[in-house]
């Protein structure tokens, strides 16, 4: 059995212990948490809930501890940290920032023996497996990613942490006329902010400065910057009433030509239509944390990404049931 722990009992946390109970070859070992642990209650029965700050006293009992905060300030400080003790699995998806991350996360596991898995997910992580794909098969291929509509759980996060925020929802929403001329082998050239748009529903504080908050968030690097950007003020009831689901979902669509003189078009196209984004995330950290577990057992140390597994290393099926079976 691949023992698992969980940092973090959000959203994510949630849906990791729910992907667990799915897979027959794992347990869920113990639950770390910011809050007071005697007030959490988890849905797995006989499984401790610690404080975060014990979390070292515990390495002995975890194979893999899967990091369930946010990339905004979360990982960058976790991931490098628990690495000293674990081996662990986050799901960074912050882009601009992933080489940064990995190197300070590739330090810690080279200095302590353990091995991490970063920015692991569905984007990154199954779409960026697709997009290496298909410029492999086609290697003077033009690559488009679209996501949404859906909520993007890094975004409301990274909304949510600007002073004077209650909550927050973001979704991304898919240019029609772009995904269209893409779908249809044209292959143009399409600014960030051609592809998608941004919309905001937000709950501020009473007394807030909402003209501020707006300003920070159209403004924000990496995340609203770039794109046309949408913000609605709404109340609490309303959020909770419209928008309390977590849906998403995208696109991974390649385009190019094949034959000797390129007289043939192809388009890979790769789609996702998610009910519920933290539990999908969930169950991709937990196939991978089974890739970890395998990995460090063959002395594998440092930091890796999805990129750097194997296909068979994060299947439940041997060798030879995956040959019989999938191939």
């Amino acid at each position: 059995m691949i023992r698992i722990g969980i940092m973090g009992y959000g959203n994510l946390g949630r849906g990791v212990e729910a992907a667990i109970a799915h897979n027959p070859d794992m347990q869920l070992a113990a639950v770390f948490t910011r809050r007071s642990p005697e007030d959490l209650k988890i849905s797995t029965q006989g499984v401790p809930v610690y404080n975060c700050s014990d979390a070292k006293a515990h390495k002995d009992e975890i194979d893999v501890l899967i990091l369930c905060g946010g990339s905004a300030t979360d990982l960058p400080k976790q991931t490098p940290e628990y690495i000293q003790y674990f081996n662990v699995v986050d799901s960074f998806d912050t882009h601009a920032n992933i080489p940064e991350h990995f190197d300070a996360v590739n330090a810690g596991g080279i200095a302590s023996g353990k091995l991490g898995l970063i920015s692991c997910g569905w984007d990154p992580g199954m779409f960026s497996l697709n997009r290496v794909y298909a410029s492999s098969v086609l290697p003077d291929c033009t690559t488009y990613t679209f996501w949404g509509k859906g909520v993007s759980q890094g975004h409301s996060d990274a909304i949510r942490r600007i002073e004077g925020v209650k909550d927050a929802r973001q979704y991304t929403v898919p240019v029609s006329e772009a995904l269209d001329r893409v779908r249809s082998g044209e292959n143009p050239q399409l600014s960030t902010r051609q592809k998608h748009t941004r919309e905001c529903f937000v709950v501020a504080q009473e007394g807030a400065d909402k003209a501020r908050i707006e300003k920070e968030i159209v403004t924000m690097p990496n995340y609203f910057a770039d794109y046309d950007t949408t913000v609605h003020f709404i109340s609490e009831q309303e959020l909770k009433e419209k928008h309390s689901g977590i849906p998403h979902g995208g696109f991974v669509i390649s385009g190019g030509k094949t034959g000797l003189s390129g007289e043939y078009n192809n388009v890979i196209e790769y789609s996702l239509k998610l009910d519920s984004n933290p539990a999908f995330t969930s169950s991709v950290l937990i196939a991978y944390a089974r890739a970890v577990y395998r990995m460090s057992k063959d002395g594998k140390k440092g930091c890796i990404t999805v990129l750097d597994v194997p296909p068979a290393y994060i299947s439940p099926l041997s060798p030879e049931q995956l040959r019989k079976s999938m191939l």
